[in-house]
């Protein structure tokens, strides 16, 4: 019900809002910064994969036999997809954090969606109420114009001379059975 929940759904709003106002007020810095301490993990990983490499190498001419031969080789080959599996580490990390950031984007969303919803309903019903308002304002005028119209109207109209006899013919009629005696009435209906 949009009636129970705006002060909540307000507050959450206006905190998003602000949220989003500071976010956007630091983001290019926060980005640089990131951005800086990620090349500074890659750099460093691959620096020690470098030294690693480095030490197999200068173990090799000291290693005669087969067996240590075979072990440097294999060696090697780790590294090597040591060195892939960081990559992809690192691209895995990158995902992982977009999609955190995408989460928590589609819970600010759904709040900023519901409040703009909770706007529109309560935009609806007041726009319902100011139209009935206005058609009740409308009705009234014309009412009150109606009644003042006629007001003023009614001295200024004569009615029409057919108008005019057909009322008095209708009063002398009243006038004239008023006026016979009840006694004549009733001998006239006996003797009919």
């Amino acid at each position: 019900c949009p009636i129970s929940h705006p002060p909540t759904l307000q507050a959450a709003f206006a905190q998003l809002a602000l949220a989003f106002r500071c976010d956007t007020f630091t983001l290019r810095q926060r980005v640089l910064v990131e951005t800086r301490a990620r090349d500074a993990a890659e750099e460093n990983i691959q620096e020690e994969l470098g030294q690693c490499r480095a030490a197999l190498e200068r173990l090799g001419p000291s290693c005669t036999d087969g067996g240590c031969k075979e072990m440097l080789e294999q060696l090697q080959r780790s590294l090597t997809v040591l060195a892939a599996a960081v990559e992809r580490a690192t691209s895995a990390a990158e995902k992982l954090g977009a999609v955190h950031q995408e989460a928590r984007m589609s819970r600010a969303a759904e709040v900023m969606v519901q409040h703009v919803e909770n706007l529109k309903r309560h935009h609806r019903r007041e726009h319902t109420e100011l139209e009935e308002m206005k058609r009740l304002i409308q009705q009234n005028s014309r009412n009150w114009q109606l009644a003042e119209t006629q007001d003023d109207a009614e001295p200024r109209l004569k009615p029409h001379p057919m108008v005019r006899a057909f009322q008095q013919g209708s009063a002398r009629r009243r006038v004239s059975i008023a006026v016979i005696p009840k006694q004549l009435l009733v001998r006239t209906y006996v003797g009919g």
